[in-house]
């Protein structure tokens, strides 16, 4: 089986689910592995795939997904290919998803070992009880921010986090926020994403400008966003970044 790859947390799985002979190809964006980056043929991104490069590799299954990837470059390839494309917004459809996965490629048995340490990092989520408010930003200009249904909403939640952001979910998973409609929220934590915009110390001093009373962190926005086999290391960032919250 030849395989390409166009989701960069599921390129990580298929990684965990050794499979690194079927694999020919990933986008510039699956950085995980790192052998796999150096080595693997690169196609271009998630939304801007080079689908001359993909029919150059033959595949016989493209592994998408409906957030990630662009509805036309999924529709271009369609004719040619088998395209698995997944749809994962919270953890029990990721999980479904992963199954999916692995019962296509044939690798069931790793696959529940990718979930087992999935699901020992999640069931020892140390969440703040009660629930602290907060935001959580994706990108600056203009300032987003997530919601229901959104897989980073339930990480949120399950750490024991007050999405606020989620009352505006009617707008958009991905809700735009004015300066003024932040303020308004006025949470106790605001949590910058290192993607996909790459928020850095320098926005917290604007952040703050605007939040003055608002604790502000840097989060690694993978350990958030990537379903997968980065699960299983979530519960460690969580438990730095929970002490960092703390100290502040």
């Amino acid at each position: 089986m030849r395989i390409v790859s166009l989701v960069p947390s599921l390129t990580e799985f298929l990684y965990d689910l050794d499979l690194n002979k079927e694999v020919v190809g990933i986008t510039k964006f699956c950085v995980h592995p790192e052998s796999w980056f150096k080595t693997k043929e690169r196609v271009g991104g998630t939304k801007n795939p080079n689908i001359d490069k993909i029919k150059s590799l033959n595949p016989d299954l493209i592994i998408a997904n409906k957030e990630e990837n662009r509805k036309e470059d999924i529709e271009a390839l369609l004719p040619y290919y088998e395209v698995l494309l997944t749809d994962i917004n919270n953890l029990e459809e990721q999980k479904s998803e992963l199954l999916r996965i692995a019962k296509r490629v044939d690798r069931l048995d790793l696959a529940a070992e990718v979930l087992e340490k999935n699901d020992l990092a999640l069931n020892n989520i140390a969440a703040f009880i009660p629930s602290i408010s907060a935001v959580y930003l994706i990108w600056k200009d203009p300032i987003m921010s997530v919601a229901h249904p959104c897989f980073i909403h339930e990480m949120m939640e399950l750490c024991g986090l007050n999405n606020l952001a989620n009352q505006y979910k009617d707008r958009s998973r991905y809700p735009q926020l004015s300066d003024e409609e932040l303020q308004d929220l006025n949470p106790n934590l605001l949590l910058l994403s290192s993607e996909p915009y790459p928020f850095a110390e320098k926005h917290i001093l604007h952040f703050q400008k605007l939040l003055p009373s608002a604790k502000i962190l840097i989060v690694d926005g993978e350990m958030f966003s990537w379903y997968g086999s980065r699960i299983q290391f979530f519960n460690n960032h969580w438990l730095s970044l929970k002490q960092q919250i703390l100290s502040l």
